[in-house]
């Protein structure tokens, strides 16, 4: 009812609930259009939703500069989940050109947002000094509040590097 009443964050909802098939039956393309309803309208959670879509080639074709530019509006909007999502695209140098620097940045903001891939990637990047100088101390820390942000990853190499 609150999509058909022209209500955004309504429409995203039940787009998050195409995508992941709950209650109803799983069609990732009427997910990605109602997302680009809720995207267009300024819904951030929905441009970061619409992101993972076309990351992953969900019902769209796969498209990482897509994905990168939707997670950047929605980054923008506040959405920490897109920020960390475009963080990884940095590093990872898909659909943008490499750049440890913007990673780290995004990273922060996601693991300040309360994001844990944002700081499972800074942890990354102290230990491997990429973007930054290299720093184990402080990559435990950034595993460690992964890890207690309910990140397994993120504990699993935090108890690494305490052993070492």
């Amino acid at each position: 009812k609150a999509c058909d009443g022209g209500n955004l964050f309504g429409r995203s909802l039940l787009g998050a609930l195409y995508e992941g098939g709950k209650g109803i039956k799983q069609n990732y393309q009427k997910a990605d259009e109602l997302y680009q309803k809720s995207c267009d309208g300024g819904i951030s959670f929905a441009c970061g939703a619409l992101g993972t879509l076309y990351e992953g080639g969900k019902g769209i074709k796969q498209n990482y500069q897509k994905a990168s530019e939707l997670y950047q509006k929605a980054c923008d909007g506040g959405n920490p989940s897109a920020c960390g999502a475009l963080g990884f695209l940095y590093a990872a140098g898909k659909g943008v050109k490499p750049n440890y620097q913007k990673a780290v940045e995004l990273s922060k903001k996601a693991c300040d947002g309360g994001e844990p891939s944002g700081c499972l990637l800074l942890g990354l990047s102290y230990e491997w000094g990429k973007g930054l100088r290299q720093d184990y101390a402080i990559a435990k820390e950034y595993y460690g509040k992964a890890c207690d942000l309910g990140d397994q990853l993120g504990c699993d190499e935090y108890k690494r590097l305490n052993n070492r």
